[in-house]
C-alpha cells in the first residue's frame, strides 16, 4: 500500500454551535487536489448540497484571478474520507494528501475558477488561500452552513467601496453600482414606499412594477461627480439613499391619506414616468431647499410638498400625456406648492 503523504500547517480550531472547524492557509494546488463537489439531487452522500456550476460565473472568476487577484474570504470544506483524516494537535494540523477527500461546502465556483486559471498560469497554484475544514458533516449541518452564508448574510453594497477607499466618483461603474444599490434599498427595505415594486430582469410577470433600468436611468446623472448630490456634499451611499427614501416616504404620506399609494391604477408614481418626474423634482428643487434648511427629514419633505388632498395627481390625469412631457408634468406638479410659497417678484430687493 502506498504511503499517504501528510503536511503540517499552523491552524486554529474553533467551534460554531455544534460544528468544529480547523482553519488554516493552504496552497491553491493542494486544495484543488483534495476537494470535490457533491451536487444535491444528483449525489446521494451526506453533505451533498451544492448547485450545478454556472459556466459564465466560473469564467468571470478565472479572469479575475488571472488579472492578479486572489480571494481573502474562507473556503469551507467537509472532510469525508474515512480512512485518513486531518489530525489537529497544539496549534498544528496534519493534512493527508488524498485526491477528492473533502466536499466543498462554500466556494465551489471560486475553486472551479481557480482550477481553470491554474491551467493557464501554474504559478497561481503556489499561492495560498484560507480554508476551514470540518470533518464528517451531516447533510443537515452542511445545508445550515450553506444557507447561513448564502441567505442570511447580505453582501456589502458594491458602490460602498468608493466611500470607503475614495475611488474616483465619476467612474461609470461606480455610478451604475451606486444607482443599483439605491434601487435595492428601495425595493428590499420593508419601510420603503417602493418595497417589492421594482422589476428586475428575468423576474416573472407580475413581480415588480417599475423597471430597474428606469430607476437607474433616472438617478444616474444626479449621482455623477457634477450631479446634485455631489454639489451639495451628499456623496456617501447612506446619506443618498436616506434622502431618497425620506422624500418618497413624505410623498407616500399624502397618497396614503386617500388610500391610493398602493393602487397602481391611480397612483402615477407607480410608473416609470412618475418615478422619473419625482426624482427630477427632488434633484432640481427639493434638495436645494433642504440644504438651505439643513434638514432632509421626512417632516421637512412633508412641509415642502404640501400636497392638497382634494387635488392629488392621478394616473387618469396624465394617461393622455406622452413620454418626456409626462415626466415634466409630474415634476412640475410636485414643485407647484413650493413655488407658490416663493416671494412675488416685486417683493425682492435689488
Amino acid at each position: 500500500m502506498a504511503r499517504i503523504i501528510r503536511t503540517k500547517h499552523k491552524a486554529i480550531k474553533t467551534k460554531f454551535g455544534e460544528i468544529e472547524f480547523i482553519t488554516l492557509a493552504m496552497k491553491v494546488k493542494t486544495v484543488l487536489n483534495i476537494y470535490y463537489v457533491a451536487v444535491r439531487g444528483k449525489d446521494e452522500e451526506e453533505g451533498a448540497i451544492q448547485r450545478v456550476l454556472n459556466k459564465h460565473r466560473i469564467k468571470s472568476i478565472k479572469d479575475f484571478v488571472l488579472a492578479g487577484n486572489m480571494f481573502m474570504n474562507t473556503f469551507i470544506l467537509n472532510w469525508t474520507h474515512s480512512k485518513s483524516k486531518p489530525i489537529y494537535r497544539n496549534g498544528l494540523v496534519s493534512i493527508p494528501h488524498r485526491i477528492a477527500a473533502a466536499q466543498v461546502i462554500d466556494g465551489q465556483h471560486r475553486l472551479a475558477g481557480l482550477e481553470e486559471a491554474v491551467t493557464e498560469n501554474p504559478d497561481i497554484g503556489e499561492q495560498s488561500i484560507l480554508v476551514s475544514i470540518t470533518i464528517g458533516l451531516s447533510t443537515k449541518n452542511a445545508a445550515a452552513i450553506f444557507l447561513n452564508i448564502n441567505s442570511e448574510q447580505k453582501p456589502v453594497p458594491r458602490s460602498l467601496i468608493y466611500d470607503l477607499f475614495g475611488e474616483v466618483e465619476d467612474n461609470l461603474d461606480h455610478i451604475i453600482n451606486r444607482a443599483n444599490d439605491i434601487a435595492v434599498e428601495l425595493n428590499e427595505n420593508e419601510d420603503s414606499p417602493y418595497y417589492g415594486a421594482i422589476k428586475y430582469p428575468g423576474k416573472p410577470r407580475g413581480v415588480g412594477i417599475i423597471d430597474l433600468a428606469s430607476v437607474i436611468g433616472s438617478l444616474k446623472k444626479h449621482l455623477e461627480s457634477g450631479g446634485i448630490f455631489a454639489q451639495r456634499n451628499l456623496t456617501k451611499l447612506q446619506n443618498q439613499r436616506t434622502v431618497i427614501l425620506n422624500y418618497f416616504t413624505a410623498l407616500k404620506y399624502y397618497y396614503d391619506r386617500d388610500g391610493i399609494w398602493n393602487d397602481k391604477t391611480k397612483n402615477p408614481f407607480l410608473t416609470s414616468a412618475g418615478f422619473y418626474g419625482a426624482i427630477e423634482a427632488l434633484a432640481n428643487t427639493f434638495i436645494p431647499y433642504c440644504v438651505q434648511q439643513k434638514s432632509f427629514k421626512i417632516s421637512t419633505f412633508k412641509k415642502l410638498l404640501q400636497l392638497n388632498q382634494d387635488s392629488l395627481l392621478t394616473r387618469e390625469e396624465v394617461k393622455q400625456i406622452e413620454g418626456r412631457t409626462r415626466r415634466k408634468y409630474i415634476k412640475e406638479y410636485l414643485e407647484s406648492n413650493l413655488l407658490k410659497s416663493l416671494p412675488a417678484q416685486d417683493d425682492y430687493e435689488f
